[in-house]
């Protein structure tokens, strides 16, 4: 018998986890409004769609960027042929100047500095091999995205242990939590490296507080470990707030340019912000000369096309467009949001409150028969393939409270959302549970159309979810 590799035989890349189990049914029966009126709408792909006809017009407008020509005369030759692995200097340079733009110009990004890789997923996962030693740890807020199983842990050998956050303040991190998980990692004999978080949050939808990042650098600046910030949803940005990134911080703690700002890097990605998931462009920022070198020569196994380079440094290098494609996404993605929010409201169902992504955190913890990630998984198979949905389960996200899904919204048509919510809807209306909620909205918006009170019954008080602590 031949013999293969681990990595061929074992299970580490997490392909039998239901959010990609969710995703094969889907791809067996996808939604099309003519053909396949009847599939399964696909909810459970964080993609931004809401922009394209921007880009599209932009291209229309810009032919020589996508024609591979400059000033009317065709590079094509130069571009096919060999690039350097340290990338563009152009492009770089544009990419560095729409980080800073997304951030407000608080803070800059020194192109020099910046790491182009495949993608995000390849980003993190190199980041791994220049911070981490097979068997060593790093520490991960839950709940968090799937794909991190594969990314940080599948090829590098590396461990994820959990922090655990709580629905009780609304998924914040904790000092408390931060340091159990420390501790917890030394109890199974882990050397911790640093602590990984997404900043806004894949799956909550929230970005983190001042007050989170000011303790994630006190953290790790006492522990003298590393902290990787995957920005890649900071665009994405709706509510009020700013975006703040752990950039900002370290500039606030006068921290730059100090052996902390070494152990701080940032990963970042045009697949949500901008929604080109296929064009595979992806960063690291780190202030390590080392790292940036090694990271570097590693790129060389997941280069970024010197013909997306091209197109793209053309595209972030037109200020004006940029400036507006940002404000209109803005725009466009709390318009979805509130969509789906409203949605689920007629359903009887709540959100936690979120300021930015392309997805909700939805609380069904009533629609369960019991409080177990058992009846978590059930309530998962009856809407995959009866309601047709494909949402990601709590449980794949490694959160610890059953009951909690995520449900993308920039993926699809108003009018396919519309359907989904429909179909959830009538779901949940045929559940005992949805009777219960049914006849008690009812005897409830009676008592408050006396009380004449606008409020939707089944609104939840974003105060309380989510402490303002910016």
């Amino acid at each position: 018998m031949k013999q293969l590799s681990t990595k061929v035989t074992s299970n580490g890349h997490g392909q039998d986890s239901s959010y990609f189990l969710g995703w094969e049914e889907y791809e067996k029966n996808p939604y099309d409004e003519i053909k396949n009126p009847n599939g399964m709408i696909q909810m459970g792909l964080a993609e931004n769609q809401l922009c394209f006809d921007l880009i599209e017009s932009w291209l229309a407008k810009n032919p020589d960027a996508a024609s591979l020509k400059r000033n009317g005369q065709s590079i094509f030759r130069e571009l096919a042929l060999f690039q350097d692995y340290h990338g563009m200097p152009e492009f770089k340079k544009a990419m560095a100047e729409f980080m800073e733009e997304i951030r407000g110009n608080r803070v800059t990004f020194d192109p020099k500095k910046i790491v182009l890789a495949a993608g995000s997923t390849s980003a993190n996962e190199t980041l791994m091999f220049c911070l981490a030693e097979p068997g060593d740890a790093f520490l991960l807020p839950t709940p968090y995205y799937p794909g991190f199983d594969r990314d940080l842990k599948w090829r590098t050998g590396a461990e994820i242990v959990p922090i655990h956050c709580s629905s009780s303040n609304g998924f914040q991190i904790t000092e408390a939590a931060l340091q159990q998980a420390y501790q917890q990692a030394h109890k199974l004999d882990l050397k911790v490296k640093g602590v990984l978080v997404t900043n806004p949050s894949n799956p909550l939808g929230t970005a983190l507080t001042r007050r989170e990042l000011n303790l994630l650098v006190d953290f790790i600046t006492s522990k003298n470990i590393h902290l990787i910030s995957d920005e890649i949803y900071s665009g994405t940005m709706f509510g009020f707030e700013q975006f703040i990134s752990v950039m900002d911080v370290l500039k606030d703690k006068k921290l730059e340019n100090t052996e902390v700002s070494k152990r701080v890097h940032v990963v970042y990605s045009l697949s949500k912000d901008l929604g080109l998931p296929g064009f595979r462009v992806g960063a690291i920022y780190s202030n390590d000369e080392m790292i940036v070198s090694a990271a570097t020569k590693m790129s060389s196994f997941g280069l970024v096309s010197s013909q997306t380079q091209y197109l793209l440094s053309a595209l972030l290098s037109d200020k004006k467009f940029t400036s507006q494609y940002l404000e209109e996404n803005q725009k466009r993605l709390k318009s979805r949001q509130k969509q789906l929010v409203s949605g689920l409201e007629s359903a009887g169902i709540t959100c936690l409150r979120s300021n930015a992504g392309l997805f909700c955190w939805v609380d069904m913890r009533h629609l369960l028969d019991t409080n177990t990630f058992e009846a978590e998984l059930d309530l998962w198979k009856k809407i995959v393939y009866n309601v047709k949905l494909n949402i990601s389960p709590g449980s794949s996200c490694h959160c610890t409270e059953p009951g909690w899904f995520r449900v993308c919204f920039a993926n699809m048509s108003e009018d396919t959302l519309d359907l989904a919510l429909k179909r959830l809807k009538t779901f949940v209306e045929s559940t005992d549970c949805g009777r219960m909620i049914s006849r008690s909205s009812h005897e409830r918006l009676k008592s408050l159309r006396k009380k004449t009170v606008s409020n939707w019954v089944f609104r939840v008080s974003w105060s309380d979810r989510v402490p303002d602590e910016r």
